[in-house]
């Protein structure tokens, strides 16, 4: 067997530690979660030649550091906590405190064979504003129903005004989220190509763009994987289950899902047959609405893959051009 020559690190992510391993190796570094302990665990990485760091996701803890390591070339693999606890079960690895966390994530990041692109930094940001949008959103349908449910009047007309508080900071927000976004040239142009699929409203391609940094580069399998949105097989034996879909980005598939109602009865042509198609041939309205979100997504990564603007004619339908 050939001797491996990448040295990987393992990094697991508290609120205020951070715990380091190296894969193969007795050392062991804790340092606090903030600046200075980054600029300590980055002078450590190197002092050892690492290459590739495994960090496990932490309920957001663990952006900032991942973005000093990008900062500083080094190969970040962020592991979601059920790849490393699936890992752990399959070693028959019982035992867990944050030191063997991390040298569990360090053999992980030692084993992974496919190492994918890091994500546009400027997308991050951005990302995070979205998020804050949603969670207006959020808060605005949470203050309408306990408006429905009030009856004090007083009470009434403080849950309308919060109402239109949080509808008019929803507003300022995504304008200057959508400002913030055609402030690049190139990210402009791909809202611009997501936008122009029939169906694709505003909020939606800012989805599509911020939460999938990857579209245009991406097969319809990985694209409709990532957001959750692919069908899974469930057989066994002589048995055939029902295919369900799973994982993914949540929020991504959300407004996805959102956007696939009025798409699919209204908006979009070949969406509207493809969920009459479903209809009739016994899928259920939810399941219908499913593959029309997928299908979405997948006209969406197209225009972007092509550099074309969406036509009547579906991109992938549309015969290749002759080379010359």
């Amino acid at each position: 067997m050939a001797k491996r020559t990448t040295v990987c690190a393992g990094v697991d992510t508290g609120k205020s530690k951070l715990d380091a391993a190296i894969d193969g190796s007795s050392e062991r570094l804790q340092v606090e979660n903030t600046p200075e302990g980054h600029k300590l665990l980055l002078a450590w990485l190197r002092k050892h030649r690492v290459k590739r760091v495994g960090i496990e996701a932490s309920g957001g803890y663990e952006q900032p550091v991942v973005a000093a390591l990008r900062q500083k070339k080094f190969v970040v693999i962020l592991f979601q906590p059920a790849q490393v606890r699936a890992y752990a079960k399959f070693h028959l690895q019982l035992a867990k405190n944050d030191k063997i966390d991390a040298a569990l994530i360090a053999a992980c990041a030692t084993d992974v064979r496919k190492i994918h692109d890091a994500p546009d930094p400027r997308l991050a940001p951005l990302a995070e504003h979205l998020t804050l949008i949603d969670q207006i959103r959020e808060d605005i349908a949470r203050a309408k129903n306990r408006l429905e449910t009030c009856r004090d009047r007083r009470i009434k007309q403080h849950w309308k005004d919060e109402i239109a508080r949080l509808e008019k900071s929803e507003k300022a927000e995504f304008k200057a989220l959508v400002a913030a976004i055609r402030a690049h040239a190139d990210l402009a142009d791909r809202l611009t190509l997501i936008q122009s699929v029939d169906g694709i409203g505003l909020l939606t391609a800012v989805a599509i763009l911020v939460r999938m940094p990857e579209i245009g580069r991406l097969t319809r399998e990985q694209a409709a994987a990532l957001a959750g949105l692919a069908p899974y097989d469930d057989d066994s034996g002589e048995r055939n289950g029902a295919r369900h879909i799973q994982g993914g980005r949540k929020r991504l598939r959300l407004a996805l899902y959102t956007a696939a109602l009025p798409a699919s009865f209204r908006w979009n042509s070949h969406l509207v047959e493809l969920y009459e198609r479903l209809i009739k041939a016994g899928k259920t309205h939810k399941c219908a609405l499913i593959a029309c979100a997928r299908k979405l997504l997948v006209f969406a990564n197209t225009v972007v893959a092509r550099g074309e603007k969406w036509t009547k004619s579906p991109p992938e339908r549309r015969p290749a051009v002759a080379a010359a």
